[in-house]
C-alpha cells in the first residue's frame, strides 16, 4: 500500500536549510511514501472573521491536508518556538471549530538548525500543539539535525552514511506509524470517530 504523505516546511526563505533537509528525506523515503509538499507561503494571517468566507488559498491548503494520509513537518526553530509562517498555517489548518483539517492524522516533526539544539525547543512546542489536535505523533526517533551544508547535494543526496542512515531509519519509523494509525481507524476500530470533533 502507498501513502501519499504532505510535508510542511517552516521556513519561507528561499535556501532554507530545512528545505534542503526536505529534499533528503523525499530521497530516503521507502517506497511505500508518495511524499508532496503543501506550500504555506501564500496563506493569509489567520483571522476568525474569515472563517465561514474563506479564499482560494485556504480552501486549497485545507483540502491538499485533508487529502493527505499524514503528514511531516520540517521547520527551523525561531525564538525558541514555531516559526509564525508555520504556526499560522496550523492555525488556519484547524478552523473552524468543528473542522479540524489534522485531527487523526499520523504526523512527524524534524528540524535541521546551525546551532547544536537542532530545532528541540520548536519540536517541544510542536507537540503540545499537534496533541490538542488530535494528530498521533511519531515520538521516537528524536530528529534534532545539526545541519552541516557540505554534506547534502541539492539532488537531495546525502554523503554522510551515518547521517543517511538515521535519515532513512526516520523515515522508514515514520511509515510504521502512519500504517499502525490507519489500520486502528478503519471501520469497526475505536478510531472510527467522528471526523469533524475538536478536542
Amino acid at each position: 500500500m502507498t501513502y501519499r504523505i504532505g510535508y510542511l516546511i517552516g521556513s519561507l526563505a528561499s535556501d532554507s536549510i530545512n528545505r534542503v533537509l526536505s529534499k533528503a528525506l523525499v530521497r530516503l523515503a521507502p517506497e511505500d511514501l508518495e511524499m508532496f509538499e503543501i506550500p504555506i507561503r501564500d496563506l493569509p494571517l489567520y483571522n476568525r472573521d474569515e472563517e465561514h468566507d474563506p479564499g482560494p488559498a485556504v480552501t486549497a491548503f485545507k483540502q491538499a491536508i485533508e487529502g493527505a494520509d499524514g503528514l511531516l513537518f520540517i521547520s527551523p526553530e525561531y525564538n525558541r518556538s514555531i516559526p509564525g509562517a508555520l504556526k499560522n498555517a496550523i492555525d488556519i489548518g484547524s478552523r473552524p471549530w468543528g473542522h479540524n483539517s489534522f485531527a487523526r492524522k499520523p504526523t512527524g516533526i524534524i528540524g535541521a538548525s546551525t546551532g547544536a539544539i537542532g530545532t528541540a525547543v520548536m519540536q517541544s512546542s510542536m507537540r503540545g500543539v499537534l496533541s490538542f489536535l488530535d494528530a498521533p505523533q511519531l515520538n521516537s526517533p528524536e530528529a534534532y539535525i545539526t545541519f552541516k551544508p557540505e554534506i547534502y547535494g541539492d539532488d537531495g543526496s546525502v554523503s554522510d552514511e551515518s547521517t543517511a542512515q538515521f535519515l532513512r531509519h526516520y523515515m522508514e519509523e515514520y511509515s510504521a506509524l502512519v500504517a499502525r494509525v490507519l489500520s486502528s481507524a478503519l471501520p469497526g476500530h475505536m478510531g472510527d470517530s467522528d471526523p469533524d470533533v475538536m478536542h
